[in-house]
């Protein structure tokens, strides 16, 4: 158990990850993995963000959920520290942010740990499978597709790591980190090669910001109150 000090906990609340008790909750992790509640759970999205279909809210989801990825791999190359607590303990609350109504994270403070070298690849293993069993789960009640879901998350590890691979404190940290999520083999019952890679097509992070790199619309431009995202193929 580590003590997340009053700068990390600020970094995650700038990516609507809190470490408080939702006033409004909604679901957690094992509910989202569960999915025989798939169904329901879609219609919370929907309703939550106005959302006008229910392939539109999985969507939405599926971005407000990158965040919280993006962030464990934040604090991976930064701080050597990552969540690692029961799935209920990863509870999703809804919330007004910027006059929008959306879905954030909820966290315990207490459930973030010191990740040793060695199980550092594991620790990252973990992130795709948590990943990999909300997809699965979802499209049992949602026609979104795989490629759209992991795009959505993609997209905040392209800004992390640009910014991680610029700073010279965490810059060799990082560059194993990308190079151990490139590495098909870590995709192994998940996909048949590194989505990542595919993502990235060959270039650093730095150089794919604000460009169009995805290869499908998370349509952030259909839910009310967003806009067009910066990498938008439909532009």
């Amino acid at each position: 158990m580590n003590t997340l000090t009053a700068n990390q906990i600020k970094e995650l609340n700038s990516y609507s990850i809190y470490v408080n008790e939702p006033e409004h909750p909604v679901f957690t992790l094992t509910d989202l993995q569960d999915p025989s509640k798939a169904s329901d759970l879609i219609q919370v999205m929907k309703t939550v963000s106005q959302s006008p279909n229910d392939v539109i809210a999985a969507s939405f989801f599926m971005r407000r959920i990158g965040m919280f990825f993006a962030m464990q791999l934040y604090n991976l190359a930064a701080y050597d520290e990552m969540w690692k607590g029961p799935p209920d303990n990863l509870r999703f609350g809804a919330v007004v942010e910027f006059g929008n109504r959306t879905i954030s994270t909820f966290i315990d403070a207490s459930d973030w740990q010191t990740v040793e070298k060695e199980d550092r690849q594991t620790r990252i293993r973990s992130i795709l499978e948590m990943a990999h069993a909300i997809i699965l789960s979802l499209r049992t009640a949602v026609p979104i597709s795989p490629l759209t879901s992991w795009e959505n998350i993609f997209g905040f590890w392209l800004w992390q790591y640009h910014v991680l691979l610029s700073d010279p404190s965490t810059q060799i940290e990082a560059r194993e980190d990308v190079e151990t999520l490139k590495d098909d083999s870590l995709w192994t019952g998940i996909s048949t090669h590194s989505r990542f890679a595919s993502y990235l097509n060959g270039y650093e992070p730095s150089v794919l910001l604000n460009t169009t790199v995805r290869k499908t619309c998370c349509f952030s431009k259909d839910v009310p109150g967003l806009m067009q995202c910066g990498f938008c193929p439909l532009k």
